[in-house]
């Protein structure tokens, strides 16, 4: 089995290549440069492979929630490859990616993503037979506004527990083992959850993935801003 993986929808741009049990990655934090990199990493793990891109069975991607331009380009970079090569999609949430940063003894995670304006974007995960499993919907808020279950530990992973001065890590203080709010999803991770997808037989059409933005409103207008917080401070 051979898998490609872009994730791209943090600050973080990562590409990994699955090729018979191995893997091989490029990670770097990278703001603003995800489109110049991307592809030139994949070329360059291809070739280190050995393999060309018709010898690929599928493409795995980070299909948000993050950055509008970053969740965008992974999903039109897979999209173009899987088109020409007629192989499926495998669409993964960032924030389970996400949730593979935690110690490997974590069974309860909260993974979190800065999502500005104020939100983050955040999901619980349970750790069940091996596999991680997504507990309620994924969702964007205001830090204040999440809370976890009673009677469970969790292990907090990302750049929303560092959002808005910690709130959301100084809040949940009380339920959670440890925070790495420096946590970042990687594609070598992405691969963790897209190889058993693959074996599965999900994948997916390339023209049926979507992007999974979360917010109804992308990108707020600067009246809106301003009005929005107003009104917190109000």
């Amino acid at each position: 089995m051979n898998l490609l993986a872009f994730e791209t929808a943090t600050e973080a741009c990562s590409v990994a290549l699955y090729v018979d049990g191995q893997v091989r990655e490029r990670f770097e934090v990278a703001p603003r440069r995800h489109a110049e990199l991307s592809l030139p990493w994949a070329e360059q793990l291809l070739a280190e492979a050995g393999i060309a891109r018709s010898q690929l069975d599928a493409i795995a991607l980070g299909r948000g929630p993050g950055a509008f331009t970053g969740v965008r380009l992974a999903i039109a970079i897979a999209q173009g490859i899987a088109l020409a090569l007629d192989r499926p999609l495998l669409p993964v949430s960032t924030l389970q990616v996400l949730a593979l940063r935690a110690p490997t003894e974590a069974t309860h995670v909260l993974s979190s993503i800065d999502a500005r304006m104020g939100e983050v974007y955040v999901a619980r995960q349970v750790r069940a037979d091996g596999q991680w499993q997504l507990q309620g919907e994924e969702r964007v808020c205001a830090p204040e506004a999440v809370a976890l279950p009673d009677g469970s530990r969790w292990y907090g992973v990302g750049t929303g527990f560092g959002a808005a001065d910690g709130v959301l890590a100084a809040r949940l203080a009380g339920q959670l083992d440890g925070v790495d709010a420096q946590a970042l999803p990687r594609a070598s991770d992405l691969l963790a959850l897209a190889v058993p997808m693959f074996e599965r037989g999900e994948g997916v059409a390339p023209e049926l993935v979507e992007p999974a933005y979360l917010r109804n409103n992308v990108a707020l207008t600067l009246v809106e801003q301003q009005a929005a917080r107003a009104a917190k401070q109000g």
